[in-house]
């Protein structure tokens, strides 16, 4: 059937999906805090590759065909990479700052796809990229009055790094949502970047502390829900409705970086954050509605 998905389901559905994974990210802190990074997201990976497992076997789901799978190990490479270094700057910076940084993804996207997919870059889209780099300018203007540490520093770039990686795998999970249903998006990234990460384990990585595991294993169960949801949402729903619906994440990790970390968020925080959303904003204002895409009951 045609999956005309209604405009409110479109927007609470990722709305939803971006929620849990901002609760994720809280968690993903701490345990990348205690344990490193590289242990929080192979663990991670693990936890959540038997819980999709489970589900995959369970309904007898049948293994998928090549190209499926070339998308699968693509994605979850950038994918991987992403959030590794994500969750390494997380560890050194605020919350509120971190996902701020992601904003760009969205935008690098556009120029990605004009490398990848052969897409004409606009004027807004450029306009919008100076919009944009005013407000990393902004935040990084911050670190600097803050006299911020090395560590601080390198977060930041470790973070701006894993947002090129990031727009680069949403290029790959549009394409990946129209090849495979939620759940299988959902198994083989976590295949993926668990395969890769178990590699370097014996080095980068030990077992976990117990205290940790119902930690790694509540990380696991969020991250699950919320990659099933933006796979059944980027599937449907037009690209610059899920563009708008990313910038809820800096409300939620305000938030939650105060409650659970004491962070404050600082004036310049706030006013890159605005000038990064801006120029997303200017860049897709623009683009015409996604076609509609036909998707199996």
């Amino acid at each position: 059937m045609t999956a005309r998905t209604p405009s409110p389901l479109a927007f609470a559905i990722p709305a939803t999906g971006i929620a849990i994974y901002s609760v994720m990210d809280a968690v993903m802190k701490g345990l990348s805090v205690e344990s490193g990074a590289y242990s929080a997201v192979l663990w991670r990976s693990i936890a959540g590759l038997a819980l999709a497992g489970s589900v995959f076997v369970a309904r007898r789901r049948r293994w998928p065909g090549r190209v499926a799978i070339r998308l699968h190990v693509a994605r979850g490479l950038f994918a991987g990479l992403s959030v590794l270094l994500f969750f390494w700057g997380l560890a050194r910076v605020p919350m509120a700052k971190a996902v701020t940084l992601t904003f760009l993804a969205p935008l690098l996207a556009i120029f990605l796809a004009a490398v990848v997919l052969g897409e004409r870059i606009r004027r807004a889209a450029i306009l919008g990229a100076i919009v944009a780099a005013g407000g990393v300018l902004v935040i990084a203007a911050g670190e600097v009055q803050a006299r911020s540490s090395t560590d601080s520093v390198l977060g930041t770039i470790a973070i701006v790094v894993a947002s090129v990686l990031y727009a680069a795998s949403l290029i790959l999970l549009r394409r990946q949502a129209q090849a495979a249903d939620p759940l299988e998006v959902t198994l083989f990234t976590s295949l993926v970047i668990g395969t890769v990460l178990l590699l370097g384990a014996p080095w980068l990585s030990g077992w976990p502390a117990w205290p940790q595991t119902p930690a790694i294993g509540f990380a696991a169960v969020l991250g699950t829900i919320s990659s099933m949801l933006m796979a059944w949402a980027y599937a449907r729903a037009e690209t610059q409705l899920l563009a708008t619906v990313e910038y809820t994440a800096f409300v939620w990790a305000a938030v939650l970086g105060y409650l659970v970390f004491g962070e404050r968020v600082t004036t310049f925080t706030v006013a890159g954050a605005a000038l990064i959303v801006a120029g997303c904003v200017v860049a897709v204002r623009k683009v015409a509605p996604a076609p509609q895409i036909e998707a199996g009951a």
